[in-house]
């Protein structure tokens, strides 16, 4: 049966010579992974250079309820990007949170609320001529409200130290050692008053960003099993001076 969706790239692979695979997150599957096709003609339906990191496609799709893999049928840009494969440090960003979705999202069924804060993030980025370096942490930060991880960050008080084991802020240090020092703690809840409208006016210096991220990352590590190493991590910590 023939269905048409929306689906945001998040990874992609070659299976063979004549055949790749593309893991999505789509509007009306969630996770899926599709095969497709490496053309021969100019005339196929489906383009493999479309899908790279975080491109939003209109797919119609063969929907086999039996099978791991579907095949598109056809595919066609939804959002054409402005600046963001073109931009150095967007494409870096949009790298480094395709692969962090590639392994933070599994769930195979729709979620219209996450697709949709999905799909608005990755557009505000690319139409953001300046002003996000921030982007990344907020985004991270916003996405676990969707999976269930947001932490309680309520009565936050001036040298609390944050317990990364159980998400919340505590006076004392813990007695296990996943939790983070009242310096970084006070970076997290500055962090937490940040939205993508407002981040520009919180300056941090590369360190303090960098420290944040590794931070957030710690956090679902601890949160999400076998969550692992992020090879495009690297990358994106030597941005933003």
């Amino acid at each position: 049966m023939l269905q048409k969706t929306i689906g945001i790239v998040l990874h992609s692979i070659k299976y063979n010579d004549t055949t790749n695979i593309v893991e999505l997150y789509t509007e009306l599957s969630g996770r899926a992974s599709f095969l497709i096709k490496i053309p021969r003609s100019r005339k196929s339906g489906v383009k493999p250079a479309l899908f790279q990191p975080l491109s939003i496609m209109e797919l119609e799709v063969e929907n086999r309820p039996t099978s791991n893999l579907q095949r598109i049928k056809e595919a066609r840009s939804y959002y054409p990007f402005a600046s963001l494969p073109f931009d150095p440090y967007k494409s870096a960003i949009a790298l480094f949170l395709a692969e962090f979705l590639y392994r933070a999202l599994r769930e195979e069924a729709e979620n219209h609320p996450l697709f949709a804060y999905l799909v608005h993030s990755i557009q505000w980025l690319d139409g953001q001529e300046k002003g996000f370096a921030n982007f990344h942490l907020v985004f991270l930060m916003r996405l676990s409200r969707f999976l269930g991880l947001y932490p309680n960050l309520e009565n936050y008080q001036a040298g609390d130290y944050f317990d990364l084991l159980n998400g919340c802020f505590v006076t004392k240090r813990p007695f296990h050692n996943s939790f983070i020092e009242p310096t970084d703690a006070a970076r997290l809840e500055k962090l937490m008053r940040m939205n993508y409208d407002t981040m520009h006016l919180f300056g941090m210096s590369r360190v303090e960003r960098n420290r944040c991220l590794q931070t957030i990352i710690d956090y679902y590590r601890l949160h999400l099993p076998e969550f692992p190493e992020l090879k495009s991590l690297d990358v994106l910590k030597e941005l933003f001076d």
